[in-house]
């Protein structure tokens, strides 16, 4: 496993996500919430994943309560990171919504506390007040920011007063354009852009044709997945399949790759199985040449231009 430390953080490339962990838009089912998705998570600490990534909004608390009782006795070296939704940012709301996932969660700090997405109707300095007092009473250690684009991602941190260690954003060869915008703040400051759906939800893998049905759970809705998405992304995914066939990879490791590639960015990728969640671990050893990242640059680049024609 390779890491990037920041701020006293030790994060892995390749970190978890759990938006999956006992939420019914998957359709995954109770014996995955209650027996696969904590084999996960402990499987995940024995590789050496130390960033476990997940909201409160995640399952209603359940996803919480998942990752709290798998990482009961492994608590040590680990990033927890959660989220809270901004829906009404006062100092008495914010510390009920910050203790409800430290009692989930069974710690007595988060590592890591993320507002989830931008509230259009409070500005930053009332969004960032609240958080501000968590952090000087030491219930969480670093502040971050979710779906922020550039511009809120700098006024956060300028309302705060300190640095909003991370964003994490929707980042994959699917959707690059964290790429040009928030990657190179991210490296000339010392911030970490956190990649999640970092495979396009599965779209990456490359086990999906025009003949593919939809999904069946809540990436049905997803564009990606339709006729029009499969047929102008074949030059991407046959670049990402030629690529890994020179590495003696798969498509998912390879899109993985490219993403931590870029420096200062971490990925995290769901897992289905411990089977998955394996593969994906392995992409943190996977290091693509100058040459490789930009030719799949440039594909991820003329894919977002066509579909957003």
């Amino acid at each position: 496993m390779r890491y990037v430390e920041v701020e006293g953080l030790r994060l892995s490339v390749i970190g978890l996500g759990t938006w999956q962990f006992g939420s019914r838009e998957w359709r995954y089912g109770e014996s995955y919430a209650s027996d696969t998705a904590p084999a996960i998570v402990r499987r995940a600490i024995e590789l050496g994943v130390t960033l476990i990534d997940t909201a409160e909004i995640y399952g209603f608390g359940r996803s919480e309560r998942i990752v709290g009782e798998a990482i009961t006795g492994r608590r040590d070296g680990l990033v927890i990171a959660s989220k809270l939704v901004p829906a009404l940012p006062l100092p008495a709301v914010v510390g009920w919504q910050v203790r409800g996932s430290l009692r989930r969660l069974g710690v007595e700090q988060l590592d890591l506390y993320q507002i989830h997405f931008p509230n259009p109707l409070a500005s930053p300095r009332s969004t960032m007040a609240p958080l501000r007092t968590i952090l000087e009473e030491g219930l969480v250690r670093h502040v971050g920011v979710s779906n922020y684009s550039l511009s809120r991602w700098r006024a956060a941190e300028r309302a705060l007063g300190r640095p909003v260690l991370t964003n994490q954003v929707r980042f994959s060869l699917a959707a690059p354009l964290a790429h040009w915008e928030l990657v190179p703040y991210a490296r000339e400051e010392e911030r970490v852009v956190i990649a999640y759906s970092p495979l396009g939800q599965g779209f990456l893998s490359g086990v999906r044709n025009l003949a593919s049905q939809a999904p069946a759970d809540i990436r049905g809705r997803n564009r990606l997945f339709g006729p029009r998405s499969l047929r102008l992304s074949e030059p991407l995914l046959a670049t990402l399949r030629d690529t890994a066939v020179a590495h003696g990879a798969t498509p998912a490791q390879v899109a993985l790759a490219w993403l931590v590639g870029h420096g200062n960015v971490v990925a995290i990728p769901g897992a289905h199985t411990v089977a998955q969640l394996e593969e994906n671990v392995a992409a943190a050893e996977l290091e693509l040449s100058r040459a490789e990242m930009d030719r799949l640059t440039a594909e991820a680049a003329r894919f977002e231009l066509a579909i957003r024609r």
